[in-house]
C-alpha cells in the first residue's frame, strides 16, 4: 500500500525523481507514488523542492510535511496532514 492513513494525518511513500524539468506526480510505480522533483539530488535540494512541491499542491504549511525516513534515498516516507484534497488525491489516484 502506497499510503497509511491515521486519524489526522497520512504517510506516503514516494519514490521521487530528482533532476526533472518540472515537479510533478508520475503516477504509482512499484508500491509508491512517484514523483518528479525539478531539483537536483545536491545539499538536500531536491527533499525542499519536494516538500515545496506537496505543500502547495494540498495546501498544507511545509512546517507540517515531514520526511521520516530516505533523506538520502530515492525512496521516502512522507507524513503530511489529512485534509479535503489529500483524501481526493488518494481517492483519484485508487481509481
Amino acid at each position: 500500500m502506497w499510503y497509511h492513513e491515521k486519524e489526522d494525518w497520512v504517510e506516503f511513500s514516494v519514490i521521487a525523481r530528482p533532476g526533472s524539468s518540472r515537479s510533478a506526480f508520475a503516477g504509482l510505480y512499484d508500491g509508491a507514488l512517484k514523483i518528479h522533483v525539478a531539483a537536483p539530488a545536491v545539499e538536500g535540494a531536491a527533499n525542499k523542492a519536494l516538500v515545496k512541491f506537496l505543500a502547495k499542491t494540498f495546501k498544507v504549511p511545509k512546517s507540517e510535511v515531514t520526511i521520516l525516513s530516505g533523506e538520502q534515498s530515492k525512496r521516502k516516507r512522507i507524513r503530511l496532514p489529512l485534509n479535503e484534497r489529500v483524501s481526493a488525491f488518494i481517492e483519484e489516484m485508487e481509481k
